[in-house]
This record gives C-alpha cells, sequence and structure tokens, in this order.
C-alpha cells in the first residue's frame, strides 16, 4: 500500500505564467483565440499540479470555464493557478487569467477556470497526492466547494 505524501499548502504550488499575445495567438479580429486561451488555462493548471503532487499529471475534466472579455494583440496575459482541494489522487486546480495593456497598465480579468488533475505514475496508474494543508479561511472555503463540485460530477457520472 502506498504510503499519503506529506501535506502541501496552496501556496507552495502557486503557478504564475505572463505570454504577450502575437498575431499567430489571433483570429481574424484580433483577439486571442479562445483555444490558444484554453491551452494556456490547462498548461498552468498541469504545472501546479505538477508542483503540488511532485511528479506527472493529466488533464481529467475542465468545468466551468468563461470567457468575460477579449484580450487584442499586443496585450499581455497572465494567468496564477493553485490548488483549490486535493482527494485521493486527483485535484481541482483553479486558473484565473487576466489581460493587460502594456501601454496603460489597465488588468482585466478574462477567464476563470476550474480543472481536475490526476497524479500518475511512470506506469500510467493513479498514484496519492498529497493532502492539501489550508493556510487561511479562504483556503477551507475553497477546499469545501470545490469538494461539494466533485460530489456533483461523481453524481453526474454515476447517473449516466
Amino acid at each position: 500500500m502506498e504510503d499519503t505524501p506529506a501535506p502541501k499548502h496552496a501556496s507552495a504550488s502557486r503557478t504564475v505564467m505572463t505570454f504577450l499575445v502575437f498575431p499567430e495567438h489571433a483570429n481574424a479580429l484580433g483577439k486571442a483565440f479562445g483555444g490558444q486561451i484554453m491551452a494556456w488555462t490547462d498548461m498552468c493548471g498541469g504545472i501546479c499540479s505538477m508542483r503540488h503532487s511532485a511528479g506527472t499529471t493529466v488533464t481529467a475534466a475542465l468545468d466551468d470555464l468563461q470567457f468575460e472579455r477579449p484580450i487584442l494583440i499586443g496585450d499581455m496575459v497572465t494567468l496564477e493557478g493553485r490548488v483549490n482541494a486535493t482527494f485521493r489522487s486527483s485535484m481541482e486546480v483553479e486558473v484565473t487569467v487576466h489581460g493587460e495593456n502594456p501601454a496603460t497598465g489597465a488588468r482585466w480579468r478574462c477567464v476563470e477556470a476550474r480543472l481536475t488533475f490526476v497524479a500518475i505514475d511512470d506506469k500510467g496508474r493513479a498514484r496519492l497526492v498529497p493532502p492539501l494543508l489550508p493556510e487561511s479561511d479562504d483556503d477551507r472555503e475553497r477546499i469545501a466547494a470545490a469538494t461539494a463540485r466533485r460530489d456533483e460530477r461523481l453524481a453526474r457520472r454515476k447517473a449516466r
């Protein structure tokens, strides 16, 4: 039987990435492709989950990705990922994406998404992840909300 890894704080795996939107990242309207933003979101969440689990993870689900405002060619994109909750071999990671105009400094939220990642071993089998050690009331609230979302996902899967 596998030993449970030592608990970790969410702050230990926090991930921040920044990109500049070039024409190859944009559609004919000069706005970042939604698919590009989604790919960067998945990458940020994946790095965050790998940091927390100290190894390889795979994307299992993408819940609740909402585009709020566009990001234009020449704007910067900053993604921030954090672990909201951990379960046996999976974890929910929240990624928030902001756009920023480098000339004016104006910053806005573009996307917020929640992704589920599963930690896997070198044979592709699920492995245990470290429990999340809350540091604040916000952390405890995130764990409770993520647990409720997981319960809903599992109930929907069972109903199929």
